[in-house]
């Protein structure tokens, strides 16, 4: 061991060695005398910009959508070397980023959900736009275009928005039955997803006034209020979205705020003249060619096809509900909106179907 302590010692004071390799060697960018055979990336004193809208891209559930990116060179010049284009989904709770695509020239991959839905569009010059076919709900959120070439490395953020509706979920059990993993549950159940703030602010700022706490996708419990209300947060508090923060997504139950978006199908009533069971529901959409409609479904017909329907029917979950557009006599209150029957445990209806197109 002293002779091989005596022999490193000696080639360290030689100065014949190299320092430790960890991928790059920077001994050249440092301006260190280099022996000039180490190729090495200079910056080429041209500065790079990455550019997408400051303003939402909209969409909604099935449709095909692009979100814009272009990059550029100040002064202008054309890339000395292939371009290497990153794009990712910035995820509510700020923990690490969801790779969604990278690409080299016309080589690419995408990854996970979006295999075989995510390209690029390259039309022009400088060009880095992500196109998503079939979108879903939850590709709702923020999205990173980054362009690297050689050592610069820049990128911008841009928002898709899907338009959608917000709707507050209870499960037969009452109120306050659900912690976090189970309220993503009941939302995928209804056709819907967990919504996000932004969605519940834009569903609030269109009239939701909720007084139940319920879940959002990023773990934080909140509800919307229009009246201030004593049971609510206090009569002398402002309108707005009144929050919990954070919840224990184990140990903490409330509701959940589910999102649905257009549907890529229709719903439709049915009944008998005696009405129907639930099971006899469920046989009558079977027989007609399609399924008992889900609760997201409903809303969704509701708010983007107008579906107006003075009449209960059941739903999949088991609960009984009807939608109005255009209030009148004997159809509930007098605002628009989904009624509820809550969930009857015996009773005869008819029955909202859903069909795909």
């Amino acid at each position: 061991l002293p002779l091989l302590l005596k022999a490193t010692l000696l080639r360290l004071a030689s100065g014949s060695y190299r320092p430790f390799y960890n991928g790059f060697y920077y001994n050249h960018i440092m301006n260190d005398n280099g022996n000039g055979k180490d190729k090495v990336d200079y910056f080429n004193g041209a500065k790079l910009v990455v550019e997408t809208p400051k303003d939402p891209v909209y969409s909604y559930n099935g449709a095909n959508v692009t979100l814009p990116c272009h990059y550029r060179y100040e002064p202008d010049m054309e890339p000395k070397r292939r371009i290497r284009i990153k794009w990712s989904k910035l995820r509510d709770d700020y923990t690490k980023e969801q790779d969604v695509m990278v690409a080299i020239g016309k080589t690419y991959m995408a990854f996970g959900d979006f295999k075989g839905r995510a390209h690029l569009r390259q039309a022009g010059r400088h060009e880095a736009s992500l196109v998503i076919s079939d979108v879903r709900l939850k590709d709702d959120g923020k999205y990173r275009c980054e362009v690297i070439e050689g050592l610069e490395d820049e990128s911008d953020v841009v928002e898709l928005r899907l338009r959608g509706i917000v709707f507050p979920y209870q499960t037969p059990r009452g109120q306050y039955r659900l912690n976090f993993h189970e309220a993503e549950q009941v939302c995928q159940d209804q056709g819907a997803i967990l919504a996000n703030f932004n969605q519940l602010f834009q569903a609030w700022s269109e009239g939701l006034d909720w007084c139940n706490a319920g879940w959002l996708a990023d773990g934080t419990v909140q509800y919307p209020i229009r009246l201030p209300r004593k049971p609510c947060g206090g009569v002398h508090l402002a309108p707005g979205i009144r929050s919990y923060g954070p919840r224990h997504r184990h140990l903490h139950r409330f509701d959940a705020f589910c999102f649905s978006s257009a549907l890529k199908g229709e719903v439709f009533y049915l009944d008998r003249p005696a009405g129907m069971t639930l099971e006899e529901a469920k046989q009558s959409c079977q027989d007609a060619g399609a399924e008992i409609a889900r609760v997201g479904q409903l809303y969704s017909a509701w708010k983007f096809l107008g579906l107006d329907r003075c009449s209960a029917g059941w739903l999949a979950d088991g609960s009984v509900r009807y939608p109005i557009v255009t209030p009148r006599a004997n159809c509930g209150p007098a605002e628009p909106g989904v009624r509820s029957f809550g969930f009857p445990s015996k009773g005869r209806f008819g029955v909202f179907c859903y069909k795909e197109r």
